[in-house]
């Protein structure tokens, strides 16, 4: 995982793109988590370089794909994610919108009131170029209400509707994130039509072909893995996964503490073993959000400090293949580093250099999160 995952000071990449093929996709929920991830991946890197990758070369793509989650692909991995993950959440989304305009009174057929929808969308960016959400909302009456989401509970209220048409646009890949007009710890992007993006569009490729081309590079990075990591991982069902293994001939393993995983046939023989290395992550890394069982490179007891109870996960710190704690940044924006247990001595030194290189690469701007764990907020175990 060491070195596949490009981290420790031995086994970092070049570039933003070469960190995000590291682990497939660099999870971009929160926009700073793409700057971090590729910052602890890559030695001399600055976020001018990032935004380059971003939103100039568009090397990195911001899109929607999978459990409905933003991500940041290598753009020649964009029709292979096209045509399985992001259409999966584009079908989901398609009807859960088309439900919920009929049952605010919006329309008396929601695919026909998505249809109006989509048309307007696209037109107006085809005469604009590139328009904010909130500026296409105000532009467009029909896509203006609001619906009703989770009545009874705590998260329930009404809603806009706009976003979500907008991000069931983007998972059709119609649409895609343009430049952020923030800076780059947060989310302000301007929309603007695939085509207008990309002078040649790619075909999309067909869905089995698709997963099979996420599953590879997921076992590639992140195996051995069991049936249920790649399942959760890939938001996807069961019978795609099994699908994608027999495409891929993926060999299945047994774990030496019991149960099985699997591998690429290529890939089976032993890794030579590394020296152990440390590592900052931010929230919702992809190495800390890879595998859905956990119990290898994180003590159960410790999970609940870490993890909120949807399974995201704060900021962590690691040591030799495993979770020790999570970091966290002082007023003044140093990074501080928070160990669960102690380590020992080579494993707080090195920690504490990690802290040194992301509190210099900070340069003082004070990253901030909604998914702070109990860690991060200074609880710990009675």
């Amino acid at each position: 995982m060491v070195r596949r995952h490009a981290l420790g000071a031995a086994h970092r990449v070049a570039d933003p793109v070469a960190a995000a093929a590291s682990v497939v996709c660099l999870h971009a929920t929160e926009p700073a988590s793409v700057y971090l991830s590729v910052a602890a991946r890559a030695d001399d890197v600055s976020v001018a370089d990032i935004d380059r990758a971003l939103y100039v070369d568009r090397s990195l793509v911001k899109q929607l794909a999978m459990r409905r989650t933003l991500f940041g692909f290598p753009r020649e991995l964009l029709p292979a994610v096209w045509g399985s993950a992001s259409a999966r959440v584009a079908e989901t989304e398609r009807r859960k919108i088309g439900k919920d305009v009929v049952a605010a009174g919006l329309a008396d057929d929601g695919d026909a009131w998505l249809d109006t929808a989509r048309c307007e969308v696209l037109a107006l960016l085809s005469a604009t170029g590139e328009q904010p959400a909130r500026e296409i909302r105000a532009a467009l009456a029909h896509i203006g209400g609001t619906v009703s989401v989770s009545p009874g509970t705590k998260w329930g209220g009404d809603v806009p509707i706009a976003p979500r048409v907008l991000g069931w646009l983007g998972a059709r890949a119609e649409i895609v994130r343009g430049v952020n007009a923030g800076h780059w710890r947060v989310s302000r992007p301007a929309l603007t039509l695939m085509s207008t993006c990309f002078r040649d569009v790619p075909a999309v490729w067909p869905v089995d072909d698709g997963y099979a081309e996420l599953v590879r590079r997921w076992l590639a990075r992140f195996g051995p893995g069991t049936e249920t990591d790649i399942v959760w991982w890939l938001g996807g069902t069961k019978a795609a996964v099994r699908r994608a293994l027999a495409d891929l001939a993926a060999v299945q393993v047994t774990f030496d503490g019991g149960g099985t995983g699997w591998l690429l046939p290529d890939d089976l023989e032993p890794e030579e073993p590394v020296d152990p290395m440390a590592a900052l992550l931010p929230v919702l890394d992809p190495t800390t959000m890879g595998w859905k069982e956990r119990g290898f490179y994180l003590d159960p007891v410790d999970a609940p400090f870490l993890f909120d109870t949807a399974g995201n996960a704060g900021t962590t710190a690691w040591w030799d293949g495993r979770i020790v704690g999570a970091w966290v940044q002082d007023e003044a924006g140093r990074v501080q580093v928070l160990l669960r247990d102690d380590p020992g001595r080579a494993a707080r030194a090195a920690l504490d250099a990690e802290a040194q290189r992301l509190t210099a690469w900070l340069d003082g701007q004070v990253v901030g999160s909604v998914y702070k764990s109990q860690q991060m907020k200074g609880i710990r175990l009675p």
